[in-house]
């Protein structure tokens, strides 16, 4: 045992040897590369291409002689190949320049060394399987090489790769900060509990990059989960620097923090986001504390995203940046914890009452966002930009309502703030309707402006749109004027005799039963999306395939869907059909009660007997059928597993359609097939499908003609907006004056911008259906039929 072990200590002396020799070797070819650049009469274009790929490929060796105890896959044969491209690139090269040059930077001997040593790291890592700790010089030259790999990739191989570039400034940070050790900047024992963190993170992103670099398959699709890795990693690095390197009079450790704070926003960021990600797959939404930690993810979100600008004091920026990190590294602690204990079936009752810390947190950091690190705004003002405020108002109240009953986690960020907004302006509301308003034309012209004002700040927080200032400034502000305006008509309200004259419209409390969207549906355009999900439908792999349709609110999803599962061809060719919709708060076993009754013809109900395996029935019921099933709306990818997991896997043909605005569960239920992103319609189906719902069977009269296709044009390829405008001008006369009043009004407000038309489709109309039943009653008496 002694013997073998003196063995291995002269294996890894042999090593050491040989690598010392090839560092200098490589650092000496390098360095004669750059001043190459500076060699008069020197044509330095025709070689820089062959240098570039040079520098790739001694990196490559560099770090991978570093790393052969890493069980790397054909090491020998790809280092060989590796070995042979610097041989090749480095003799034209030398050809190039000539033995002059050559020799008066004493080169000339250096192609034979370089070559031989390399050789001899790649002999000695064959022969050794010692895997200790590196020395400080060897890490740092080994996380300088990663770094160079990590670049060639970014911006040679994966320019348009967030996720590489990411890596690339992540690797970057740890390199330099690294330096900064070796160099005596930092003191060892500060950075004593980490420094083996280094190494293990140099080891992951090696394998990495080994598999990306030597695979024929490109390995993007694990960035993700390599970026969970190593940036808990930068977040230490953060730390250390604030609690250590603030202070520091040093150059080199500003200019170090500088590049850091520049880089971390961006890092962060999608740090966050990919943990949001795993959170959903991991760990179910009903979990106590979940929401919690996606309120606060979101929250560090909207801060990280406006980081960059300038209404953040530049001397705070440092202790912001560090809370930033420091509340992630709370956040990622208790998402391991939480998905800890829900793998082990544990009581998530601790870690759940640790969130609610967060949420005291969020209200900590506001507060000193608003008093500490931002510079205040001036005063932001909406004036209200259009001429029929009822129409506007009852739209507003739509979309706040469909807000709140959204379970999106940036909505639940300011959801007591959007309660707050609806209730005030529904009572406000309520006694314009009551009242004439020319009596009180300057107040209802003020409940316009801040209505408008609310609208636009809530809709710029959820999108991130300059969304710090508005959640720390304009929301409170907005929200003070609200207050006032209700306190105000509240006494005017109290003045009023209760039996004077009042003029109300006709309205009732009685909630409308939310009808199916495709109930009724006139159907337009999308004829080759059609014909080409009819072919998936009914030919193709005889394994269960799923064809997902995904897209923003109001591009009829659900539409196209219905279109084919009703197709005739399509009826014939499967067994049994379901249709199921499941929106965001769903039962999954009345969704699965709701399809086993489609599929048996049953009535069985979900409450009629709790024993009963739902799932069980349905799949047995499914089994050795060709099946057709929709799963429409699904919003996450726990929901559509949950759902399809009794679906059987036999090979009869069957299909699964899923319409999802959330391109990440298109991605995540796909089959065979990538996702079907619907697109816009054209101008002329626009039109066809406003004509069709405005005038059924009759063609629209000529003189409304070009004002109709100008309002089809302010759709914006809408087929839901199409339709909500055209239930609304069904109902009034049919008058070129009345129609341009309807295209100015709701131009003003549905499109006054690109920018509004996205917040407004992005962000609402799940309830268009009940609105487009009462809308034509909310123009004035002038316009509106009995």
């Amino acid at each position: 045992m002694e013997k073998q072990g003196e063995i291995e200590k002269v294996k890894a002396n042999n090593f050491e040897v040989s690598f010392s020799a090839l560092r200098k070797d490589v650092v000496n070819v390098l360095d004669f590369m750059e001043r190459l650049k500076n060699e008069k009469g020197q044509n330095t274009v025709d070689i820089a291409d062959q240098i570039e790929k040079l520098k790739f490929e001694l990196a490559f060796i560099c770090t991978y002689v570093q790393l052969f105890n890493c069980d790397l896959e054909q090491f020998e044969d790809n280092m060989s190949a590796a070995r042979q491209w610097v041989d090749n690139l480095l003799q034209p090269i030398f050809d190039v320049v000539g033995n002059n040059i050559s020799c008066k930077y004493n080169m000339d001997h250096v192609l034979p060394s370089l070559i031989d040593n390399i050789d001899d790291c790649i002999s000695s890592c064959h022969h050794s399987t010692s895997g200790a700790t590196m020395t400080d010089e060897r890490l740092n030259f080994l996380l300088q090489n990663l770094h160079h790999l990590s670049m060639y990739l970014a911006e040679q191989i994966f320019p348009l790769v967030t996720q590489h570039e990411i890596l690339q400034k992540v690797c970057g940070n740890i390199r330099n900060f690294h330096g900064l050790i070796l160099n005596g900047y930092v003191e060892c024992e500060i950075v004593e509990y980490v420094l083996p963190q280094f190494q293990l993170m140099a080891e992951i992103v090696g394998l990495f990059l080994w598999d990306d670099l030597t695979s024929e398959d490109s390995k993007v699709f694990k960035l993700p989960h390599l970026l969970m890795k190593i940036i808990p990693i930068k977040l230490e690095v953060m730390q250390i620097c604030y609690t250590n390197l603030k202070a520091s009079p040093s150059v080199e450790v500003g200019r170090f923090i500088k590049k850091l704070l520049e880089s971390s926003p961006e890092v962060l960021r999608e740090y966050l986001i990919h943990l949001q990600e795993h959170m959903v797959t991991v760990i179910t939404a009903s979990t106590s504390g979940a929401r919690n930690i996606h309120v606060m993810i979101e929250f560090l979100l909207i801060i990280l995203t406006d980081m960059t600008k300038d209404f953040i004091h530049h001397d705070k920026l440092f202790d912001l940046m560090a809370r930033v990190g420091a509340l992630i590294k709370e956040v990622s602690t208790l998402v391991r914890d939480l998905e800890e204990k829900s793998r082990n079936e544990e009581s998530t009752d601790e870690t759940s009452r640790a969130t609610l810390d967060l949420l005291k947190n969020i209200e900590l950091l506001k507060e000193d966002l608003e008093h500490v690190y931002l510079k205040a705004p001036d005063s932001y003002q909406c004036c209200f930009p259009m001429n029929d405020g009822p129409l506007f108002m009852h739209l507003l109240l739509i979309h706040l309502n469909g807000l709140l009953d959204s379970n999106s986690y940036s909505i639940a960020l300011i959801k007591e703030e959007i309660t707050l907004v609806k209730g005030a302006l529904e009572f406000i509301r309520s006694f314009f309707v009551n009242v004439e308003q020319g009596l009180y034309k300057d107040l209802w012209s003020r409940v316009l402006d801040v209505a408008y004002e609310a609208k636009d700040v809530i809709d710029s927080i959820i999108v991130r749109d300059n969304g710090l200032l508005h959640l720390i400034f304009s929301l409170p502000l907005t929200i003070k004027k609200i207050k006032h305006i209700k306190e105000e008509v509240s006494n005017i309200s109290e003045k009023i005799p209760k039996n004077s004259s009042l003029t109300v419209v006709n309205s009732t409390k009685k909630p409308v039963e939310r009808k199916s969207l495709t109930t009724g549906k006139i159907i337009v355009g999308f004829k080759e999306e059609t014909n080409w999900l009819i072919s998936k439908l009914t030919s193709g792999p005889k394994d269960v395939d799923v064809i997902s349709i995904t897209g923003m609110p109001g591009l009829g999803k659900n539409t196209l869907a219905y279109k084919v599962y009703n197709d005739e061809s399509v009826c014939r060719h499967f067994d049994v059909r379901a249709w199921c919709t499941v929106d965001q708060e769903y039962d999954e076993n009345k969704l699965l009660v709701k399809l086993f009754n489609q599929v048996t013809g049953s009535d069985l109900k979900s409450s009629e007997d709790e024993d009963i395996d739902v799932a069980d029935k349905l799949r047995k019921q499914l089994y050795g059928k060709r099946y057709l099933i929709v799963l429409d709306d699904v919003w996450d990818t726990t929901t559509w597993d949950d759902l399809t997991r009794p679906f059987p896997k036999d090979e009869k043909g069957s299909r699964i359609i899923l319409t999802t605005r959330q391109k990440e569960v298109a991605f995540h239920g796909k089959g065979n097939i990538d996702p079907l992103n619907l697109r816009l319609l054209r101008p002329e189906e626009s039109w066809e499908l406003l004509e069709k719902r405005a005038f059924r069977k009759e063609s629209c009269p000529d003189e409304l003609l070009d004002v109709g296709k100008e309002i089809a044009q302010n759709c914006k390829g809408l087929p839901l907006m199409a339709d909500l405008i055209a239930g609304v001008i069904a109902g009034l006369e049919m008058k070129k004056a009345v129609w341009l009043d309807v295209r100015n009004n709701l131009t003003s407000f549905i499109f006054g911008s690109e920018v509004d038309v996205m917040k407004v489709i992005e962000l609402s109309y799940d309830h268009l259906p009940e609105a487009m039943l009462s809308l034509p009653c909310i123009f004035s008496k002038g316009h509106c039929s009995a």
